[in-house]
């Protein structure tokens, strides 16, 4: 029958550890939602959640970015770096759109690497994702001071109790105004999504007035003056194709924010319509302000003649309008405002989300009936940045907030292979439930048809040449082998399909990693470099085509909740998704990979300490998705 007790007892400790890293949730619905759990407020729409990831993507990058990237890298070609960095970031927005519209829970790419990989997967996720969103928030903080003191007349202009301090028996410069201003956005968003989110819309909608007035007075400027930044006789590519390129992945990291849209799927209204859609516009609205403003930009001044600290100011200064940086430093901090609570609303949820999985203590779980929010969550998560912001020059950390970004970006293109090809096809239910369950696996037969109708049918005296296996005392006890035969050969081919699907989605991914490590990696020998090439290309191109080839599993179609966006491309469009995030991963650097691993190795440790044991999955039993429902209808008939 295939219901099975996921119980640790008697495996012995490395099978239960095992055991424990691949065991999957249940995607979140009505029927798992009456855990005693308060919900989040379903408050959201389209233009909040917009307003959500403009705000997060948007932030003091646009106004540093441009300059950096422009002298470095791409030269005049600035905008089709944005624009190839925008479609990059566009594949990982597509996974997402159709995971958060199936998957409507708190929780983001965690949430989705439980359902769909493994507890052991989607722990390490969300451990990173901790990382990514306190060192992001603390980062943001301590930028807002520099550009605040510019509006008292210069860099350290500020108060003297909100200026930098630096004290020399520590070493270390204590920021005051960062602290200060995550605790007001703690204290913000505590007071509900809706509230907290009308305040981000307007602080977005300044930064977003602020780029509109770069776009339209430069453009004036530009026929003004000729376009002086594009009379070069270097050219458009000044630094060639692989310049180009190079300045895109720099930029990626200057269009993601969508995942912030996705962390608060439990709160939106309509999530299986509003999701996609406020995915996709944020991704398109900030891809075109942000070329529209590189255009702009470095057609004013040759690129070798940016400023890289405030390159959109002196461009202005350099034709003599002085008065814009006072609205471009606006714009800056309300960008870093901006950014900062997009920073630390998704954390919360995160925590929350894995309490109420048990991965950690239920403290993290609670929602304030009033405010329907995390509260616990969030001044945890508040105390935790600040702190940070306080003391830390967080700046040589910066890198490990890509690591969690595209760690979590790599897994849900994964999710989605999965999803299509293998998706689960047993569900989790508490060990409670057993008798329950044991009575509704008597009222079916091996094929799963309804033993009672069958029963009827032959007291009924109905000719029938129905074997013994439909007889009640049968169905339970037959050998697996007779199961197999009953079901002839479709059910083989499909077992056999889904191996398949399984192995080459798992080889595909190793491909990707031998690839781009390859491709990296300019110590290895040549002829090592050139077999993990070799042999990563046609790893791929063999799950590529295979895939391809495979069917899909009948069961995507019913998985989660329906109605929602469908990715394109798939195999695809994921596979590329991966390659990308992959690649980005390994050029990270290995000092920012070894912070990182100090990091992850605490959260194995967690792990193994208090979230394998206290996981709502410990005594799972596991049952067909067949017959979930007709479980819970039964388990709601006994609580009746």
């Amino acid at each position: 029958m295939g219901f099975i007790a996921d119980s640790q007892k008697g495996v012995g400790l490395w099978g239960g550890c095992v055991r424990s890293l691949v065991r999957r949730k249940q995607v979140d619905s009505a029927h798992v939602k009456v855990k005693g759990h308060h919900q989040l407020a379903k408050e959201l729409s389209v233009p909040h959640l917009i307003v959500i990831g403009i705000g997060s993507t948007i932030g003091a990058g646009v106004y540093i970015l441009v300059g950096t990237v422009a002298r470095e890298h791409s030269g005049p070609a600035l905008a089709i770096s944005f624009l190839i960095a925008g479609v990059a970031a566009a594949l990982s927005a597509f996974c997402y759109a159709e995971l958060a519209s199936r998957c409507p829970s708190a929780g983001s790419a965690y949430h989705y690497s439980y359902i769909c990989i493994g507890e052991g997967v989607a722990w390490l996720i969300g451990w990173a994702l901790v990382l990514e969103y306190t060192i992001g928030g603390s980062a943001v903080a301590r930028g807002i001071s520099p550009n605040l003191a510019f509006f008292f007349g210069g860099p350290n202009s500020l108060p003297g109790f909100l200026a930098r301090q630096h004290i020399p028996g520590l070493d270390i410069v204590v920021d005051p105004v960062a602290s200060i201003l995550v605790f007001i956005v703690t204290g913000l968003l505590c007071v509900g999504i809706k509230e907290s989110t009308l305040v981000q819309g307007f602080v977005t909608t300044v930064n977003v007035c602020v780029l509109l007035f770069v776009i339209i007075a430069g453009s004036y400027l530009g026929f003004k003056t000729g376009w002086a930044g594009y009379g070069l006789p270097s050219g458009y590519f000044a630094f060639g194709v692989d310049g180009m390129l190079a300045g895109s992945a720099t930029l990626f990291f200057a269009c993601i924010g969508f995942d912030s849209i996705a962390s608060t799927a439990e709160e939106v209204k309509n999530p299986q319509r509003d999701l996609p859609l406020g995915i996709g516009f944020t991704l398109a609205t900030c891809c075109t302000l942000y070329m529209l403003v590189s255009v702009v930009i470095l057609g004013l001044v040759p690129y070798y003649a940016m400023n890289p600290d405030t390159p959109i100011s002196s461009v202005f200064a350099e034709h003599g309008v002085h008065w814009a940086a006072y609205i471009i430093t606006s714009g800056a901090v309300m960008a870093l405002c901006s950014a900062l609570m997009g920073s630390l609303l998704p954390q919360p949820r995160i925590l929350m989300a894995m309490a109420r999985d048990g991965l950690l203590p239920s403290f993290f779980s609670d929602v304030n009936k009033n405010t329907q929010v995390p509260v616990k969550s969030t001044l945890a998560t508040g105390i935790g940045a600040a702190t940070l912001a306080f003391f830390m020059d967080v700046d040589q950390l910066a890198g490990m907030v890509s690591v969690g970004t595209l760690l979590a970006f790599t897994m849900v293109a994964i999710s989605v292979l999965i999803l299509r090809y293998v998706p689960p096809d047993e569900v989790p239910f508490p060990s409670s439930l057993q008798d329950t369950i044991d009575s509704v696996a008597l009222q079916y037969d091996l094929n799963g048809q309804d033993i009672n109708c069958e029963t009827s049918e032959i007291d009924a005296g109905t000719s029938s040449t129905l074997p013994m296996l439909h007889k009640n005392n049968a169905a339970v006890d037959y050998p697996e082998i007779v199961q197999q035969e009953a079901q002839g050969n479709f059910v083989l081919k499909e077992e056999n399909r889904r191996k398949i699907a399984g192995w080459t989605i798992a080889f595909t991914c190793t491909g990707a990693f031998l690839l781009t490590y390859a491709a990296t990696d300019l110590n290895l020998p040549r002829p090592v470099r050139f077999t993990m090439c070799g042999v990563g290309g046609a790893l791929l191109l063999f799950g590529l085509i295979v895939l391809t080839l495979v069917e899909q599993d009948d069961a995507r179609h019913s998985f989660g909740h329906s109605g929602g966006f469908i990715c394109p491309f798939v195999p695809l469009l994921p596979i590329f998704c991966i390659l990308i995030n992959t690649y980005l991963l390994i050029n990270l650097g290995a000092a920012t990979w070894a912070r990182v691993s100090v990091w992850l190795l605490i959260g194995v440790f967690v792990y193994a300490l208090y979230g394998r044991t206290h996981s709502s999955l410990l005594d799972a039993v596991y049952v067909p998705v067949a017959h979930a429902d007709r479980i819970h209808r039964s388990s709601v008939d006994i609580l009746a």
